[in-house]
């Protein structure tokens, strides 16, 4: 059936590591025709974050957010832009790990660069939030064992996890899908991924929950 509404021009992807937001981004630009934004993954200070050096955590939490302001402020999403764009971050996840890992003095400093920065970039249309447990999400690294993710203790997933859903407890900035992927696996499963797209070509307005359990629809809030 041919869609009887614009789809969104701007759709952003996030949640916690290894809950499948890059893999989605991707199969939603694919699907759309879109522009597809990766999240920079180079950081010269990550690793001396990861090992715990002093002032680290605050080096590398402002390159990711140059990085990511570059790459954002780069778009072409004026009003005269026919452009579609499917990220696999927003901004606000820059400051999220900013607020987990520096002190209250290098957060005061980073903030001012961080308001400065997030008031030139454009707001999505549509987020999809993927969120699953810790216990879920665990296991998934264990399966992947990326090297550059064998850093990430429990304690850390758990912390991560916990400042996401108090965030989009909270998000009202754009239209927002919260997408439980604990119980689906779209990644593994086609039927799962199908039926999330499914929904995604559907209007989606202010915050909904997609819940596909017994054949249930997404909800609104």
């Amino acid at each position: 059936m041919a869609n009887l509404f614009e789809l969104p021009r701007y759709i952003a992807v996030e949640g916690p590591i290894r809950v499948g937001k890059s893999t989605l981004a991707r199969i939603l630009a694919e699907r759309l025709k879109a522009q597809r934004v990766m999240e920079p993954e180079s950081n010269p200070f990550l690793s001396a974050f990861y090992e715990g050096e002093r002032g680290a955590a605050f080096q590398a939490q402002c390159t990711f957010l140059v990085q990511r302001f570059e790459q954002l402020q780069a778009l072409d999403l004026g009003p005269t832009s026919q452009k579609t764009v499917v990220a696999d971050y927003i901004i606000e996840k820059d400051k999220l790990f900013a607020c987990l890992n520096l002190t209250d003095q290098e957060l005061e400093t980073y903030n001012r660069y961080y308001n400065y920065f997030r008031e030139q970039l454009p707001t999505p249309d549509l987020v999809i939030y993927l969120q699953a447990t810790p216990e879920v999400l665990k296991k998934r690294l264990r399966k992947k064992n990326a090297p550059s993710e064998r850093a990430v203790n429990d304690e850390y997933l758990e912390e991560v996890v916990k400042a996401y859903e108090h965030f989009f407890f909270h998000y009202t900035s754009s239209d927002l899908l919260i997408v439980n992927t604990s119980d689906i696996d779209f990644v593994e499963r086609n039927d799962d991924l199908q039926e999330l797209l499914r929904k995604v070509s559907e209007p989606i307005k202010g915050t909904q929950y997609f819940l596909p359990l017994g054949g249930q629809e997404a909800v609104g809030a």
